[in-house]
C-alpha cells in the first residue's frame, strides 16, 4: 500500500544528510527505499540542493492542499490561466511554463484538458491553432527563382546561422486584398520581432530603405538576412549597402528556394502570430501605426518555450549588452 513520508521521516532524512550518510543507509533506518529517499530530496530541496525537513513537508502540504481529492486546481488559478489564453493569447504550453517559473506545478495538458472542457469553445477560439490541427509532410525539389538579379542561394550560407546564434535576421510582408504592406522581421535566436506599414506598397527601394531604417539600430551585431522571392525584396543590394560596415563582412540577402517557406520557419510562424490580430480580410488602413508597434510589442513580450519562457524582449536586449 502506497504510504507518504511522515515528517519524522522527513527529519531522519535531514540528519542523516547532514551526517553524510549515503541514501541507502538514510533509507534502511527509515524502513523505506533508497529510491524513495533519492526522489524526495530531488523533489523537495531548495533551488540551491539543500535540504531541510520543515520546507520539505510545507511543500508536500501545500501540494497536497493544492489539488483537491487529487484532481482539482484552485479557482483562482483557473482564472489567471483562462487570462494568459484569453487576454495574453498565450498557449497552454507558454501558460504552464511561465506558472511553474513561478512554482505553480502545473502541466500543459491540464491546461489542455480544461480548454477541451470548456463547453462555450471561448477558451478554444484563442489558441493559436484553435485546437485545429493540419500537418502535412511535402517534398519539394529545389528551384531556383530567376525574377531577382545578383540574388543569392540560401544554399550559399553560412552553416553557423542555423538558428542558433544571434544576429540572423529573417523578412517577410503580409498584405490586405488592396494591396497594401506591412513588413515584418524576426531575429531568428530570439524570435524578437519588428514591424512597420509599407506607405508605397511593395515597391522594392522603399521596402529596401524601410528594411535598413528598422536594423540600422542594431547593424553592428547584424549578420544574415533571409527571406523569400518576392518582387519587393528586388533591392536587396541596396539593403546590404546600408547595413554594412566597413571593416566587416557584408550583410547579404539570402534567398530561399521558391514554393519553400519552411526555409524561413522563424518569420512564417511570426506571421501566423501577427495573423490572430490582424485578419487576413482585415483593410490595414484601419490600423493606424500606433496600433501596429502596440501587436509588436505584445507579441514580444510572449513567453517563448525554446527561451526557457523567457520573453523575446528579454533575451534580445540581453544579447545586446
Amino acid at each position: 500500500m502506497y504510504k507518504q513520508l511522515t515528517e519524522p521521516q522527513r527529519y531522519e532524512i535531514y540528519l542523516g544528510l547532514k551526517r553524510k550518510w549515503s541514501k541507502s543507509r538514510i533509507a534502511c533506518e527509515i524502513g523505506v527505499s533508497a529510491s524513495t529517499v533519492s526522489r524526495e530530496v530531488r523533489r523537495n530541496a531548495d533551488p540551491s540542493g539543500e535540504y531541510v525537513w520543515t520546507r520539505a513537508q510545507s511543500r508536500c502540504v501545500r501540494r497536497r492542499h493544492g489539488l483537491p481529492g487529487g484532481r482539482g486546481k484552485d479557482s483562482l488559478l483557473w482564472w489567471r490561466v483562462e487570462r494568459m489564453i484569453v487576454d495574453e493569447g498565450w498557449s497552454p504550453a507558454q501558460a504552464a511554463g511561465v506558472l511553474r517559473k513561478e512554482g505553480t506545478p502545473i502541466c500543459k495538458q491540464t491546461i489542455y484538458n480544461h480548454v477541451h472542457a470548456d463547453p462555450s469553445g471561448r477558451l478554444a477560439g484563442h489558441l493559436p491553432h484553435r485546437l485545429k490541427y493540419n500537418r502535412r509532410t511535402r517534398v519539394r525539389p529545389v528551384t531556383k527563382a530567376t525574377n531577382i538579379a545578383c540574388r543569392t542561394s540560401i544554399h550559399d550560407r553560412p552553416v553557423e546561422a542555423d538558428g542558433t546564434r544571434f544576429g540572423d535576421w529573417e523578412m517577410d510582408t503580409i498584405v490586405d486584398p488592396k494591396g497594401h504592406a506591412i513588413l515584418t522581421l524576426t531575429e531568428r535566436s530570439t524570435n524578437f520581432i519588428l514591424m512597420e506599414r509599407l506607405t508605397e506598397g511593395r515597391k522594392a527601394l522603399p521596402t529596401a530603405k524601410a528594411v535598413a531604417r528598422l536594423l540600422f539600430p542594431y547593424r553592428k551585431t547584424l549578420r544574415t538576412i533571409t527571406t523569400d522571392n518576392g518582387c519587393e525584396f528586388a533591392a536587396h543590394l541596396e539593403i546590404t549597402r546600408r547595413l554594412s560596415l566597413k571593416g566587416r563582412e557584408k550583410v547579404v540577402v539570402y534567398f530561399t528556394d521558391a514554393y519553400s517557406s519552411w526555409q524561413k520557419g522563424a518569420i512564417e510562424n511570426a506571421n501566423k502570430l501577427i495573423r490572430r490580430y490582424i485578419p487576413k480580410q482585415a483593410d490595414f488602413d484601419s490600423f493606424t501605426d500606433a496600433k501596429i508597434k502596440a501587436i509588436q510589442h505584445k507579441l514580444n513580450k510572449r513567453p517563448r518555450e525554446k527561451l526557457d519562457f523567457f520573453t523575446p524582449k528579454q533575451c534580445f536586449f540581453n544579447n545586446l549588452r
